[in-house]
């Protein structure tokens, strides 16, 4: 999803596509990938179905590299919140506008790696 997105996104993608399910985020099977996704993480009884759909939609050769793709996003993930890697203030400052665009201080996670007033 992020190859294509940052392809697309040079076409004015709208960015909320990451954490609104509502937008259309233009990747072709961006809703599959997205659903596989998230039930990936959130060890979604669903997870089967969303893969057999995943796999009608982009073969089984697409759903295994999104697959690889979000575990390995998840991986990332719990280390950097294992280990708190903090942003530094030239990176705050160039993300303050997405981090509110997209509500990112709501994520559970958030707490681990910048500290929200």
């Amino acid at each position: 999803m992020l190859r294509a997105s940052s392809k697309l996104n040079q076409s004015g993608i709208d960015i909320k596509a990451v954490v609104d399910g509502n937008v259309d985020s233009m990747i072709p099977a961006g809703p599959s990938l997205a659903s596989f996704a998230e039930a990936l993480v959130s060890r979604s009884s669903n997870l089967e179905r969303l893969r057999s759909n995943l796999v009608d939609e982009v073969g089984e050769q697409g759903m295994i590299e999104a697959a690889g793709t979000a575990a390995n996003f998840q991986r990332m993930v719990r280390i950097a919140d294992a280990i708190g890697i903090p942003l530094d203030d030239r990176s705050l400052s160039a993300a303050d506008a997405l981090i509110e665009e997209l509500d990112i201080k709501t994520f559970h996670s958030a707490s681990n790696t910048y500290r929200f007033d």
